[in-house]
């Protein structure tokens, strides 16, 4: 049976200061927080830098999840959709850049580490999954009938923002390049950016250019005194979030990716000179 509730009054602009606080996210975040933080203590300073990234994923991933934005993501599909940006393409980032995994590999338990190794660890990481999840994920949770069996059951919709959260980190380590393991060339890595861009543009289009409501959710769980044709509006305001705001947040990423390029071939280029050098030419 649905366990969601169904929201009693449409959004205002009244509504800002309204928080969604839920008990086991707070404590997962916090439990999250403090274990990287412990971690990182033993390092000797090694990761200080890096615990930031990890503390703005943890900021993003509960603005997007406890305040308004989680008080209306059942009620406005536009609204749901900047919660699923915020988690897949802002916090995932930011966690990817933290370097979690290499944080478990220097201070974490040994067996941590041999789960990593592991060939299943190596399976997981590599990029060729990480592509694939991303680029099967979007569309899945947006175009099936998942995204409606969401709506009607608490526990999916809290499995799905933790997935969007696995998923984009698994994507964007790659991307980045930042963690030890299975890595591709810091100039593939913007095609590979540039290849999964189809994935939000088709999704966001298939949904800005619907014509119905596919989601029969919405007919209870919409705002009081909405109609079908402000239902359908905000499934069409949805798609161009994902569309717009998806590609956007896409090439936004590429600019660290180009700059770690940048670096990465004037520090190939000073090894090739020095070699160079070295044998008198």
């Amino acid at each position: 049976m649905p366990t969601m509730v169904m929201p009693s009054a449409p959004f205002s602009w009244h509504d800002w200061d309204q928080w969604h606080l839920g008990v086991l996210p707070l404590i997962l975040l916090g439990i999250a927080g403090a274990g990287y933080v412990a971690l990182a203590l033993r390092t000797n300073g090694a990761f200080r830098g890096r615990t930031w990234y990890f503390m703005g994923g943890l900021f993003v991933t509960f603005f997007a999840t406890q305040s308004v934005i989680g008080v209306f993501d059942m009620t406005y599909f536009a609204d749901h959709m900047i919660e699923h940006l915020l988690l897949i393409m802002v916090a995932a980032p930011l966690f990817a850049m933290s370097r979690p995994l290499d944080l478990v590999r220097i201070a974490g338990p040994a067996r941590a580490r041999q789960l990593l190794d592991s060939r299943l660890g190596r399976l997981v990481l590599s990029p060729l999954v990480g592509f694939g999840l991303y680029f099967v994920f979007i569309p899945i949770t947006h175009l099936t009938g998942l995204f409606n069996l969401m709506m009607e059951h608490e526990w999916v919709h809290h499995s799905e923002q933790i997935l969007f959260l696995v998923v984009g980190y698994l994507f964007f380590r790659v991307a980045f390049g930042q963690e030890e393991g299975a890595s591709i060339h810091p100039g593939l890595r913007l095609v590979y950016v540039m290849a999964a861009v189809p994935a939000d543009t088709i999704t966001g289009l298939s949904l800005a250019m619907s014509s119905h409501n596919p989601f029969p959710a919405y007919v209870l769980m919409g705002p009081a005194g909405s109609t079908a044709a402000s239902r359908l509006n905000d499934v069409h305001l949805g798609g161009a979030i994902m569309w717009i705001g998806g590609d956007a947040l896409m090439l936004l990423a590429c600019i660290p990716i180009a700059f770690i390029w940048l670096r990465y071939e004037a520090q190939r280029t000073r090894v090739i000179d020095a070699e160079l050098d070295a044998l008198g030419l």
